[in-house]
């Protein structure tokens, strides 16, 4: 049987962060319960066309997943049981943030068969905090952490945000440094993106964000600590305890199949990438036009996207080399039945001369190609 994983995108939020622009909003609790009622007839209709599929982990993600009554994410998690085939052991994580658990939420959460907690952070530091938007305080992150572990959870990651606005060198391994000293299993580090349409994006001009130098030094400030104790980065944001990598992430920078579940959830399937609709009510519509027609997989899909072998190769290497192990030649001759040599060896040469890459059995970025990873992966483009 094919593998697969499941997204569930829950678009809810207490209030928009001033980074984000992700698909989340605030709702009222009716939005709430006819969004859950939709998503499960959803998660019906579609189960059917991947029997032929184990699934090996689940991701609840948003938004904020964890604003929803706990009840119902036992009720959807039930739902996907019900009607997906599963492996014995499954990874299933769900996003949420400080202030929008207890201690009770947590358990049912953990008795449901959820066994991986991600928790946004982002800083430690209280002012930079409020300059994100974030709902919480240090304090309450902690007090969230330890009720996960009193419930049960050993399996938890930490996100948290480089290159703040007002974010200092010192501010940053304060925040590493705590962080360290709780020794969850997983860290995921990422640098601020300014992305249009994101309050900070508006109002750029009026804040102190790092320069791309103090930004570079913060980074390699992650990597150094999080060596130091322990932690290997086995992609360029993400870094874990031996045997707690995440499973779920590692379906996307693979390239296996993954289908999301939910208002805009994305999905690839078989080399087919497509997307769910991102209004409430056009989602409401999809959902009411494709009750009973058992025969069509296309009805769930939009923006569908047939990949070529050009573009199955491209991103087999900028997504593969994302993972520290890199991209295995063995693996890529077995794909698409050619000598990687053939296709990409000027680049490949290119790249090791600049001391961006380095070949053997796998192609795998240098430390100065993490450094500059979006120049090295255009480099793989075909046309």
């Amino acid at each position: 049987m094919r593998e697969l994983s499941l997204y569930v995108h829950i678009p809810f939020c207490m209030q928009k962060c001033r980074y984000c622009d992700f698909l989340s909003y605030k709702a009222s609790e009716q939005d709430k319960k006819e969004y859950v009622e939709l998503l499960l007839k959803e998660i019906e209709q579609q189960a059917p066309f991947y029997a032929e599929h184990q699934v090996i982990s689940v991701f609840f993600g948003g938004g904020t997943p964890s604003v929803l009554d706990e009840k119902v994410i036992e009720k959807i998690l039930c739902k996907l049981k019900k009607s997906f085939s599963f492996v014995a052991n499954p990874e299933i994580t769900i996003e949420v943030n400080p202030g929008t658990v207890t201690e009770e939420k947590l358990q049912i959460y953990f008795a449901a068969g959820i066994n991986r907690l991600s928790i946004g952070l982002q800083s430690a530091n209280d002012e930079e905090l409020r300059c994100l938007g974030r709902i919480h305080d240090y304090q309450t992150f902690l007090e969230t952490y330890e009720l996960a572990r009193k419930s049960g959870f050993r399996n938890i990651n930490i996100d948290l945000m480089s290159a703040i606005p007002g974010q200092s060198e010192q501010s940053y391994r304060e925040t590493l440094s705590k962080v360290l000293a709780l020794q969850p299993e997983h860290i995921s580090a990422y640098s601020l993106i300014l992305e249009e349409g994101t309050w900070f994006f508006d109002h750029q001009k009026e804040l102190d964000f790092p320069t791309e130098d103090e930004d570079r030094i913060l980074y390699e400030l992650t990597g150094q600590m999080l060596s130091d104790k322990g932690y290997h980065r086995y992609e360029i944001s993400n870094y874990a305890r031996e045997g707690y990598e995440c499973l779920h992430n590692k379906v996307y920078w693979k390239r296996g199949d993954y289908l999301g579940l939910g208002l805009g959830a994305a999905s690839m399937v078989e080399e087919v990438r497509f997307s769910n609709k991102d209004t409430m009510e056009e989602y409401r519509e999809m959902i009411d036009n494709c009750a009973g027609k058992q025969n069509s997989r296309t009805c769930f899909r939009e923006n569908i996207e047939y990949l070529t072998r050009e573009e199955q190769m491209e991103e087999f290497m900028f997504l593969g080399l994302r993972l520290t192990q890199g991209v295995s030649r063995q693996e890529f001759e077995h794909k698409f039945g050619v000598n990687i040599e053939e296709i990409y060896g000027e680049v490949l040469t290119k790249l090791q001369q600049e001391g961006l890459l380095l070949t053997d059995e796998y192609i795998r970025l240098t430390p100065y190609g993490m450094d500059i990873s979006n120049y090295v992966m255009s480099q793989f483009l075909l046309n």
